[in-house]
């Protein structure tokens, strides 16, 4: 994502180059004890007044005319991270190009796109730039900045109908493409057609198609319980070394038991071309216990599903991604195909797309036909029971810190975080209020990445009873965290949050920009998933759950976790001394915490947690089950306790935590 400021300020597109919230795969730099035990936070503030300085410059009616097309030539699709070539013909509107006004093509300066440039024809991206127009000169020695050609026109001015050719790879090498399959994928064209340094990108930009690769990883996904004799899916896919789907794949899948009796299954999948790579079928496990299974297909495509646990008790768990993002702002990927992706490839049993408010090359606070498609997106896939949608953006705040704001019903509005009506969480919440919208919002990425959450504003717990602990960005729990966030901030973890008084369960998400909803880490060192805590499958439930807190986080693995503290779910707020739910586990004493853990990988260790420091740790010796009884003494007022799996390849869980009160008043 970039975005299309006016030229003469040209300080911000760097800016957003580099604080975008784009998940890469570069790994992220080491963590340093700071010197001081409070450094603060830093903020974006020059950024939110740019932001908010070019949405209310005056442009000329010629800037953003005209419009841009394909040659059809260039219309076939190029494999992710593979060399094209195309070409783009611009032709002028009705108000032309004034002389001294400029052209732009811009290319993302996410996902390895090779830079557009001019001066050397035998590397990547080089580009030819002419025009049939006579008396026109065209200038392309204006350096504007990375991933941005400017051709300055010259000569005369460029009337209407005329045209200018970018063929963008022309040389040997083409041009390198995104390294993520994509419909849409727009080759961006600007006008400043009066020469004020001001421009506007043309919304019906050229788009291409960027295909998968070639098969290359099997995915077998279940859900993570079921009683006995349900009958449930198994999602099986096959996807290119990236995670991209939609590959061309025929075949069978021969599938059998590692783990578990009594176990109904087809003895294989097979896959036909309109499968794309990607089918359900149906299981039935009969007996208690663990079940996994083995999927084999040809060309050495070998895994193992993750764990289902089969059980008469314990709470159904959902699998959620609250937070990504599309074409439609910095992501790569065409929001229908993301909704496709989290049913389809993941099995995500709860979705929410969340592009950005005011971030990208267009804005859904000023595009509402863009915010109209997701609306429609979010309600077509919705499948109570099935697959639960909720809608949802970012309100992407550069001086308090970024939040997705959820809501619960097909529709809503966009309150912008560049409105000063809106600029403040204080505001947000307000706004959420006044419209009697059922809504939620989250903050995410809060101890660093491109911008700390400003925890001196206490979480509104109408709107906020859970946190975003991890994603691409990686966690933000505290300095001692597996897969700790890049540019961290020491006092500004969640545990430092929870240390000011405030409740927050705990959520992973994935903040995908690559367009695999509930699968990034396939791509990227770290991602994150939110297991909820619900019987149905259903908006009201997995609203009911948030609020309760009846969630925890993993980095992206399906890892089963279970834990009660004297009978209590996870997120509660317990009275010390309060044995009421002891009951609901076996008459477990009030001071004991339980905890189970069944792992996709070889688990490392189980820790708890109290009040912000670990007191307990069990080695599990890198078996796939781990577990513990403890009992915690001496608790008091204000006090929290919750627990961290790690598996040996740092892959984690969070649960919420339980939260600690005064004594329960006596008869």
């Amino acid at each position: 994502m970039a975005l299309l400021i006016h030229t003469r300020g040209m300080g911000i597109l760097a800016l957003l180059v580099v604080l975008a919230c784009n998940g890469s795969d570069a790994e992220a730099p080491a963590a340093q004890e700071p010197d001081s035990p409070n450094p603060g936070r830093v903020t974006r503030t020059e950024l939110a007044e740019e932001l908010r300085a070019d949405r209310d410059l005056e442009r000329h009616p010629s800037d953003g005319g005209g419009r841009a097309w394909l040659e059809e030539d260039d219309e076939t699709p190029v494999m992710a991270g593979g060399a094209g070539r195309w070409t783009i013909v611009y032709e002028a509107g009705p108000m032309g190009i004034a002389e001294g006004g400029m052209l732009f093509l811009q290319t993302s300066p996410f996902w390895d796109w090779s830079e557009p440039q001019v001066n050397y024809p035998d590397l990547p991206g080089y580009t030819e730039v002419t025009t049939t127009a006579e008396g026109i000169e065209l200038d392309t020695s204006a350096f504007v900045h990375s991933q941005l050609l400017g051709v300055r026109i010259g000569g005369r001015a460029l009337e209407a109908g005329e045209r200018v050719r970018f063929v963008y790879g022309a040389g040997p090498a083409g041009a390198r493409a995104d390294r993520y399959a994509e419909r849409g994928e727009r080759l961006w064209i600007a006008v400043d057609g009066d020469g004020d340094g001001l421009r506007a990108v043309l919304d019906e930009s050229p788009s291409v198609e960027i295909a998968p690769g070639p098969p290359a990883r099997l995915l077998l996904i279940l859900p993570s319980t079921a009683r006995p004799g349900d009958t449930v899916r198994l999602t099986v896919s096959v996807v290119d070394g990236r995670g991209n789907a939609g590959v061309e794949f025929t075949g069978e899948v021969a599938l059998q038991v590692t783990e578990g009796d009594g176990v109904e299954h087809p003895a294989k999948v097979t896959f036909v071309a309109a499968n794309r790579g990607r089918k359900t079928v149906e299981i039935t496990p009969n007996e208690p216990g663990i079940v996994r299974l083995l999927g084999a297909g040809p060309d050495g495509l070998v895994t193992e599903s993750n764990p289902l646990q089969v059980s008469t008790q314990g709470a159904r768990i959902l699998w959620a991604d609250l937070h990504n993002h599309s074409n439609f702002s910095d992501g790569t990927g065409a929001p229908e195909d993301l909704f496709i992706y989290a049913r389809d490839v993941a099995a995500l049993d709860v979705f929410t797309l969340t592009d950005h408010d005011h971030w990208g090359m267009l804005f859904l606070d000023q595009h509402p036909d863009m915010w109209e498609e997701i609306q429609q997106l979010t309600k077509r896939f919705h499948e109570p029971g099935r697959f639960v949608t909720l809608l949802g953006y970012e309100w992407t705040n550069w001086v308090y810190g970024h939040r997705h704001v959820l809501y619960f019903e097909d529709r809503g509005e966009v309150h912008s975080s560049i409105d000063p009506e809106r600029e403040t969480p204080v505001q947000l919440w307000a706004a959420l209020r006044e419209s009697g919208s059922q809504a939620m919002t989250i903050a995410h990425h809060s101890a660093g990445g491109p911008i700390s959450i400003d925890w001196s504003i206490p979480p509104d717990p109408e709107f906020e009873p859970v946190t975003e602990i991890v994603s691409v960005h990686g966690s933000s729990e505290a300095l001692d965290s597996p897969s700790l966030i890049y540019s961290p901030v020491a006092g500004n973890f969640v545990r430092d949050a929870l240390g000011l008084g405030y409740r927050l369960g705990f959520v992973g998400s994935s903040d995908s920009h690559d367009g695999h909803p509930g699968l990034a880490h396939l791509a990227s060192p770290v991602s994150g998933l939110a297991a909820i805590l619900a019987e149905e499958a259903t908006r009201e439930a997995v609203h009911e759950a948030l609020k309760s807190r009846r969630v925890y986080a993993t980095s992206g693995q399906r890892i089963l976790l279970r834990a009660v503290f004297g009978g209590h779910p996870m997120g509660s707020t317990i009275a010390i001394g309060d044995d009421a739910g002891s009951a609901a586990i076996g008459n477990v004493p009030a001071d004991t915490l339980i905890v189970q853990v069944i792992a996709p990988g070889e688990l490392d260790v189980l820790e708890v947690v109290r009040s912000g420091e670990i007191v307990y740790g069990v080695d599990c010796g890198g078996e796939r089950r781990c577990g513990l009884g403890l009992r915690v003494d001496d608790l008091q007022p204000g006090e929290y306790v919750y627990v961290r799996a790690v598996q040996r390849d740092g892959a984690a869980a969070w649960s919420s935590p339980f939260f600690f009160d005064e004594p329960a008043a006596g008869p």
